[in-house]
């Protein structure tokens, strides 16, 4: 069985999620629902799937990524589960487009940290600790935005909004520094 995504416009993305307490982690429910938000996240297919995105204000998110790109600092991760997350933001920040299966079908150039530090709960309500770069950094901070009421639209770009089509014929292989001077030239980065 596979969760409905809720889109753009849905109030519950736009309002933060309530934390989960120790005894609703481990309930049966719970665990039921993270089964079906993995379900989920593969059939759309996603890399990461919050909570709120299903229509549900809960601070959970599953996230998983088996693809590779050394340009983007892309490697395979894990399935795993963060509950009540918080999150600290590295100095260095990296712009890579990004999209977003509850804004279906477009994507937009989006400035993130490239490192960050999660302190977490798992899917059994255990603290962990994840220490991340690159893409998958961006995955964490784009879930963890879902669970504040936060859209990558709201971090994004505005000029470079595109269609995922448009975005892979007009921009595959172009640096974002490039993309950004033709598209955005006021805010693009200085060489």
């Amino acid at each position: 069985m596979h969760l409905k995504i809720v889109q753009a416009g849905d109030p519950v993305l736009r309002h933060a999620a309530r934390p989960l307490g120790a005894a609703e982690i481990d309930s049966a429910e719970i665990q039921q629902l993270i089964e079906l938000m993995r379900e989920t996240m593969h059939d759309a297919p996603g890399v990461g799937l919050a909570a709120p995105q299903i229509g549900l204000p809960l601070q959970l998110a599953v996230i998983e990524d088996v693809a590779e790109n050394e340009t983007s600092e892309r490697s395979p991760v894990p399935f795993h589960v963060i509950i009540n997350p918080r999150l600290t933001l590295g100095a260095e920040a990296v712009e890579l487009f990004e999209g977003c299966l509850s804004v279906d079908g477009f994507q937009a150039v989006v400035s993130r940290a490239r490192t960050v530090t999660v302190e977490a709960f798992d899917h059994r309500g255990t603290p962990i600790k994840i220490e991340a770069r690159g893409w998958y950094a961006r995955i964490l901070q784009h879930e963890i935005d879902h669970l504040h009421g936060t859209l990558y639209i709201d971090r994004m770009r505005p000029r470079t909004f595109s269609t995922a089509r448009n975005a892979a014929r007009y921009t595959a292989g172009v640096p974002i520094a490039e993309l950004l001077a033709k598209l955005d030239p006021v805010r693009a980065p200085s060489s």
